[in-house]
């Protein structure tokens, strides 16, 4: 099925697709992230959604984070959509920085209208992204609500940066196919599940020894 890990998801597209890039450590996997891929799916009519499993995200420490394949394989079991591809990406292209990674996708294949999205609470600390500017200017990103967040996102200085560019969200539709920078604030019945909050509840047993 399409969430299965694809040796290069880039292989054998065809030109004019809307590709949503969803990145992070999925440690582990949540409705959370599914939730947003769905929402994204269907407020913005992508054909897809890449999870986009990070190696080790830069902003994280590695105590406490989970095997790379322990990772992957939480999110196959969490994806479980035909429009949902879970993929090693950024492994394969050796990229570290979201920019990177969206740099090299752009590049490889040109005729995709990739969509970056995240969660509401991402939006607070996108400014100390690696060049973070550049993400927003190469691809057009699609802000999700999340709870507890809204208005602090939509009062963040990555928000009032671009305010002259954000969407009408009653167009969030034709966002992939809009000339960065441009953006969109989604509210969408967000879940209040966290990663952090879920390894509160599994315990110890969720990461290896």
């Amino acid at each position: 099925m399409s969430s299965e890990l694809s040796s290069n998801p880039i292989n054998g597209m065809i030109g004019g697709l809307r590709i949503g890039l969803l990145g992070g450590s999925f440690n582990p996997a949540h409705e959370g992230h599914r939730h947003i891929s769905l929402v994204a799916l269907r407020r913005l009519q992508l054909h897809q959604v890449w999870w986009l499993v990070s190696p080790q995200n830069p902003l994280k420490p590695e105590k406490g984070m989970a095997p790379f394949a322990q990772r992957m394989e939480s999110a196959h079991a969490m994806a479980d959509h035909p429009a949902i591809r879970v993929t090693d990406i950024e492994t394969q292209m050796g990229t570290r920085y979201t920019a990177d990674t969206i740099r090299q996708l752009t590049d490889r294949a040109p005729g995709t209208n990739f969509v970056w999205l995240m969660g509401a609470d991402n939006l607070l600390s996108f400014p100390k992204w690696h060049q973070w500017t550049s993400i927003m200017e190469r691809v057009p990103v699609a802000v999700i609500a999340r709870p507890g967040y809204s208005l602090k996102a939509r009062l963040s200085h990555a928000a009032n940066r671009y305010a002259h560019r954000q969407f009408p969200v009653e167009h969030a539709s034709r966002l992939a196919n809009e000339e960065a920078p441009a953006w969109v604030f989604i509210e969408d019945q967000p879940t209040p599940l966290s990663s952090t909050q879920i390894r509160r509840q599994i315990g110890s047993d969720w990461v290896a020894d």
